[in-house]
């Protein structure tokens, strides 16, 4: 089935409700300033917002919510994992990356590139030893070329947005968990079951996660052969994830290595979020290092 959606500015990347009034310490981990507010002047991550976005945040969880089935995503899966499409490098695609617009994010006005490059480099600076952190941060969220013409012009409620598993029930925790009441998996005893098609402690690479950027990319380091340690994989395929690293859902799919690779997601996720900001990087001046890390953990050319 195809679905033709308007492309609305959807408001997906809102933080809790947490407001840090003027007294209150900002920052975190050694000097990254944590703004208090979004570049619109509300909270990150709060779907209650009153704002011109939150009939388009609903709208599009409604048409995510029905469309990202377990069969959906194992077709997705098995089509882009064939790496058929295009031949090219990393920064490459952080360049291409520049030409999409994300219209699930109301905190970033910025070119694509500049908010990779803002986190990565926020990262390196309280984390100056951990380069594979520099470079995942850099490359997180390159999946989302998925919304170019050469790489199947997705509709967006396949591209980004808060991601969760499928083939078991649908938590609670999910946001407008109410739309997959709609989803034909919901009804099936097959996958709407506490733990579904998996057993407890199956570990997350064996469950299937709703399609999007996060799934994409992963598959591409992984069918490229990256050397990126598990937990740079980690944080690749389940930064968006929120039931899981905000809510605490699914525990009982995770294995002793999902465990230790959770605690890097939730480090990662703050840096991600929040140093969505007005700081401008000099592109040219830290393109050399990172071009060095793409070096160190990924081929001169991936297939994608």
């Amino acid at each position: 089935m195809t679905l033709v959606i308007d492309q609305l500015q959807f408001g997906i990347e809102v933080e809790e409700k947490r407001v840090l009034n003027n007294e209150e310490e900002s920052e975190f981990d050694g000097g990254f300033i944590m703004p208090t507010a979004n570049t619109f002047g509300q909270n990150f991550r709060d779907y209650e917002a009153e704002s011109e976005r939150q009939g388009g945040v609903e709208n599009f969880y409604k048409i995510n919510h029905i469309n990202q089935t377990y069969d959906f995503v194992k077709k997705m899966r098995e089509e882009y994992r064939k790496m058929d499409r295009v031949e090219m490098s990393i920064w490459e695609c952080c360049e291409l990356l520049n030409d999409v617009v994300d219209e699930s994010d109301p905190d970033l006005d910025e070119p694509q590139i500049e908010h990779l490059l803002q986190a990565a480099e926020a990262i390196r600076k309280d984390f100056p030893n951990e380069d594979w952190l520099h470079l995942t941060a850099l490359v997180h969220d390159l999946g989302k070329v998925l919304l170019l013409p050469i790489f199947g012009e997705l509709p967006q409620w396949a591209v980004v947005g808060d991601t969760y598993p499928l083939g078991c029930a649908f938590d609670e925790s999910i946001v407008h968990h109410e739309y997959f009441k709609e989803n034909p998996d919901y009804q099936n005893p097959a996958y709407n079951t506490k733990y579904g098609v998996y057993r407890e402690r199956c570990g997350l690479d064996n469950v299937m996660m709703s399609w999007g950027h996060d799934d994409y990319m992963y598959l591409v380091a992984k069918e490229n052969k990256s050397t990126l340690p598990s937990a740079g994989l980690f944080i690749i395929r389940y930064h968006s994830f929120y039931a899981l690293h905000r809510s605490g859902a699914y525990k009982h799919l995770m294995n002793e290595e999902d465990e230790e690779n959770l605690k890097w997601v939730q480090i990662f996720n703050k840096y991600d979020l929040y140093s969505k900001s007005k700081v401008r990087i000099d592109v040219e001046k830290v393109k050399p290092y990172y071009l060095s890390l793409i070096e160190k953990y990924f081929p001169s050319k991936l297939r994608w």
